[in-house]
């Protein structure tokens, strides 16, 4: 770190415990640390963080003040501070005097006897400041010296320095196997940064940085190379609510005499926060107003709003160079550890097969073998009830998206060669206009259909030969929906999922109420999914049929009940009626050949887009 920032750029060695302690052969592990550097020591930005005192703080006040006497506190007031008369102040006392003398006149009468400091010490204030603290009666006199007198009450608050203590993760719950304590994140960032400031984390893992980030305003950056740990940190974030703090911005400032309130709302301004008086030896010696405190970590909270997560972008960086979907397909099947991708690809299709979603439905492949084909990269041989059936696979980049050229031209080799009844599409991600359907051959039909890798290939532990059980390659239904048309408007009502089932060699439909919630973008421009309207669904599928007939509600509020407890609010029943259901509210036509696109999440997880064109 010296030789990357400069050991002059060096601030601090941050202790803090992390475990009640690890067991070891020797001296147990119950702490780590937290290396501190700045790029600029002289424009170092620097926020200090206070904890209130508690009962564990009142250790060295071992004064009692009451109607202007002063006394120890007894055993029992020590044991039980509520024993301590309600007209009564806990006090300490500390030394008046500081390092290096002076030469200006020193010498203190009170009540008939003089003091002076120490040889080779000075006063921390000055004469008159001293008799003025004596007027306030904060003075302690002793045989031969004098002492300042310090109320508990004088700060509320302790300043936080480099020893955390208070920070071990256990009392939290963990997602991740590597996940820092939020305590300790808020804190480096509280310190460190202001409201719409950027936080960049290298090294993402369950997103704890992102969460804080976005909780306190600020601006956020996340990278990893693990998709588990993108995802686990994409969900955090979706699914996370905050408190909503009071912008400083928004409160009302006073103007020619009236209050005015400031329509804008900008969070680089801060927000409101608590603030704390503190009295000091120098503000009583000079009859001076004590100074304010700021409490970063306490922000005024406006209890009638809840906030959730803004927007953000999940991209992937392949190369320095940008590369469109079509060039990336090519050059990873190209690349070096392609055969290695491929050989891992089989070895999971031949242990684990395809499934389509339910537990009971599953294409076991008999023999799987790779072929020198730049886009038909497999083929495989499953049985069905007639006999021995054939699909050919096309593999999705290990990194990136599946783009729909790729796809056409795999369908166009599927075709020229004539021989199988399955084309599999497997991918991580695919463009939004990609759609599995049935095409036409010399010698019959083939059925196009899009299958989702699971994240765990991905992980460098999972090479082994995979468990039969596991979920592998599950295939993506289509989106079956129908446009409703009158005059300029239009309404899309969601029909269920298409799944193809290769052993039956048929399409089946999966109710609607499998499905978890659905997207609507009014305006889709080929490329960028803006969602304009969102809805509910789902739930049991009889209680499902009988809320599409008007007859009963207990569909409804079971999915509602489930939001409820994911975003830990209630919702009102009146919003909730207008976001669950299977129809979308009327889109207006406002330009030709205007595209909608419907994007679906089944209950399974599963994501498919569909795009009509109105």
């Amino acid at each position: 770190m010296d030789e990357v920032f400069g050991s002059e750029n060096f601030v601090s060695l941050i202790s803090y415990t992390s475990t009640s302690g690890i067991p070891t052969s020797t001296l147990a592990r119950s702490g780590d640390y937290i290396l501190w550097y700045v790029k600029d020591i002289q424009s170092i930005k620097y926020r200090q963080l206070f904890e209130l005192k508690s009962e564990d703080d009142y250790g060295h006040y071992n004064l009692v003040y009451q109607n202007g006497n002063i006394r120890r506190l007894t055993l029992e007031e020590k044991d039980d501070l509520s024993l301590i008369p309600k007209n009564a102040k806990l006090a300490t006392s500390q030394s008046l005097t500081s390092q290096g003398e002076t030469k200006s006149d020193t010498e203190i009468n009170l009540n008939g006897k003089k003091y002076n400091p120490p040889s080779g010490q000075h006063w921390k204030t000055t004469v008159p400041g001293i008799l003025n603290l004596y007027k306030k009666n904060r003075i302690i006199l002793q045989e031969n010296s004098i002492r300042y007198l310090r109320f508990i009450d004088d700060f509320d608050a302790s300043p936080i320095k480099n020893l955390w203590t208070n920070t071990v993760i256990g009392s939290q719950e963990k997602i991740y196997v590597v996940q820092t304590s939020v305590e300790i994140i808020q804190r480096c960032l509280l310190m460190t940064t202001d409201p719409g400031d950027l936080v960049l984390d290298p090294t993402c893992g369950s997103g704890t940085t992102a969460f804080v980030a976005e909780q306190w305003g600020r601006r956020w950056m996340t990278l990893d190379t693990s998709r588990i740990a993108l995802n686990i940190a994409k969900q955090r974030l979706m699914t996370a609510t905050y408190p909503y703090y009071k912008l400083y911005s928004e409160q009302s400032v006073p103007e020619n005499g009236q209050d005015q309130h400031l329509k804008t709302k900008d969070i680089r301004q801060g927000f409101v926060y608590k603030t704390v008086p503190h009295i000091t030896l120098k503000s009583l010696a000079n009859d001076e107003p004590p100074a304010t405190e700021t409490l970063y970590d306490q922000p005024e909270i406006d209890r009638k709003k809840l906030r959730v997560s803004g927007p953000f972008t999940v991209e992937t960086l392949q190369n320095f160079e940008p590369v469109s979907p079509a060039e990336l397909e090519t050059e990873q099947i190209a690349g070096e550890d392609a055969g290695e991708w491929s050989e891992k690809i089989k070895q999971h299709l031949l242990s684990t097969g395809i499934k389509n979603g339910r537990k009971d439905e599953r294409v076991n492949f008999i023999r799987v073998e790779l072929l020198a084909d730049p886009y038909l990269h497999a083929e495989g041989f499953f049985m069905n009830g007639v006999g021995e059936k054939k699909s050919y696979f096309h593999i999705g980049p290990k990194f990136g998206t599946v783009s729909k050229n790729a796809v056409n031209e795999a369908v166009k080799a599927c075709r020229i060669r004539g021989d199988a009844q399955w084309l599999v599409i497997l991918g991580f991600c695919f463009e939004s206009d990609i759609e599995g359907d049935v095409k036409t051959m010399s010698m019959g039909h083939f059925e196009v259909t899009k299958a989702r890798i699971h994240d765990d290939l991905l992980q460098e532990g999972l090479k082994k030969k995979p468990a039969k059980s596991a979920a592998s390659f599950v295939t993506i239904g289509e989106p079956d929906i129908e446009v409703h048309k009158k005059e300029n408007l239009v309404t899309v009502e969601i029909c269920g999922l298409d799944i193809y089932d290769p052993i039956k060699d048929e399409v089946k439909a999966r109710n609607v109420s499998d499905i978890a919630y659905w997207m609507v973008d009014d305006d889709y421009d080929g490329s960028n999914f803006i969602v304009k309207q969102v809805f509910f669904c789902g739930g049991d599928r009889d209680e499902f049929e009988k809320w599409k007939r008007g007859l009963s509600d207990i569909s409804k509020h079971e999915i509602k009940r489930k939001a409820e407890k994911t975003l830990k609010i209630e919702i009102d029943d009146e919003a909730f009626d207008r976001l669950y259901g299977h129809v979308s509210l009327p889109i207006e036509i406002k330009k030709k050949d205007q595209k909608i696109a419907v994007r679906v999440i089944s209950m399974f997880g599963e994501e498919t887009t569909k795009v009509v064109a109105v």
